[in-house]
């Protein structure tokens, strides 16, 4: 199966400040504010919704395209990838813009000074699927994540006119789009991710009803925390499931990119819309216990059990001759 998934490329550089910094602010000087602070860490994690979606799916033995914009610093992102099975041989590198990037400091109260540089992100408009595809293959879906708008926006409507099925995860970007964007994303959609906040969002943003968006893509699949997820298709009874069980939960970053990866695994063994839910739920339950998005690990066989712990025999039966393959 030929699976494109498109979206932002990012790091996070993440600092910690021993002192406050409500103690070096002087209210009164706001206007010529000129600090330092000297951190006593910094951690540097990967990610981007597009980048965890490939690593996820590479750890469930799928090859998946990855298609973005990153800069000349990308090397040795694009090396931890591909040896975690992800193709980066299409992702555009700019000759101008570093990797999109975020930094932030955080002191003991919480309080923090951050920046998101968006960086090459900004070039993913510039892409096009169709080179892509004569050279991988037609894809099987295109999943559109959070990315540059104007970026996004192109690849649903080239997908429209060339016939390739789309997945719409608009994501972090609903927020800061309008009705006629978030309209334009998902219509049409074979499948629509999101949340239970962002299913709210983008009925209240298009005025579209829950009967008419569900109207207007092939399945909806909306996660719902601790309380597992929901699957709706028009015509069908809706599918909801429980979470993985005895998650111990200690970072949520990328737990719904982790599911996304572990959903479209399961279909692309086609094992049917209830596998896939459960295979999502069990792989972003490795990444709600583990700090950092692309840090965790498991065995086929700890994977396999814990779909049969979670949801018994039967789904365990159903994938096993999957994850056995990657042994």
């Amino acid at each position: 199966m030929s699976l494109l998934i498109a979206g932002s490329i990012a790091t996070d550089h993440l600092m910690s400040y021993q002192g406050k910094f409500a103690d070096s602010l002087v209210v009164e000087q706001l206007d010529k504010l000129s600090v330092s602070f000297l951190v006593e860490d910094l951690e540097i994690r990967r990610g981007g919704v597009a980048a965890n979606m490939c690593f996820g799916l590479g750890q469930l033995g799928v090859r998946p395209v990855l298609v973005g914009a990153a800069g000349e610093d990308f090397a040795d992102y694009r090396s931890w990838l591909e040896r975690h099975g992800v193709d980066c041989g299409h992702v555009r590198i700019s000759e101008t813009r570093h990797t999109a990037r975020f930094v932030c400091t955080t002191d003991p109260t919480g309080a923090q000074i951050a920046s998101f540089y968006p960086g090459a992100m900004s070039e993913a408009r510039l892409i096009e699927l169709a080179p892509i595809a004569g050279r991988v293959g037609e894809p099987e879906y295109v999943l559109i994540g959070a990315d540059d708008p104007d970026g996004m926006l192109r690849h649903t409507d080239e997908c429209r006119q060339r016939g390739y099925p789309f997945i719409a995860d608009p994501s972090q970007q609903l927020a800061f789009s309008g009705g006629d964007l978030i309209r334009n994303l998902i219509d049409g959609a074979a499948i629509l991710f999101s949340n239970e906040y962002e299913s709210a969002m983008i009925e209240q943003k298009t005025g579209w009803s829950a009967d008419e968006i569900l109207s207007r893509v092939g399945i909806q699949v909306t996660t719902l925390g601790k309380d597992g997820v929901r699957v709706l298709r028009s015509g069908e009874p809706p599918i909801e499931l429980p979470a993985a069980r005895d998650v111990v939960a200690v970072e949520p970053t990328g737990v719904g990119d982790a599911f996304r990866a572990g959903f479209l695994a399961a279909m692309a063994w086609h094992v049917g819309l209830e596998r896939a839910a459960q295979v999502g739920c069990v792989l972003a339950a490795y990444v709600v216990e583990t700090v950092g998005t692309q840090e965790y690990t498991f065995t086929p066989g700890q994977f396999l059990a814990r779909i049969e712990h979670s949801y018994g025999s039967a789904a365990a039966e159903d994938v096993a001759p999957y994850l056995k393959a990657l042994s």
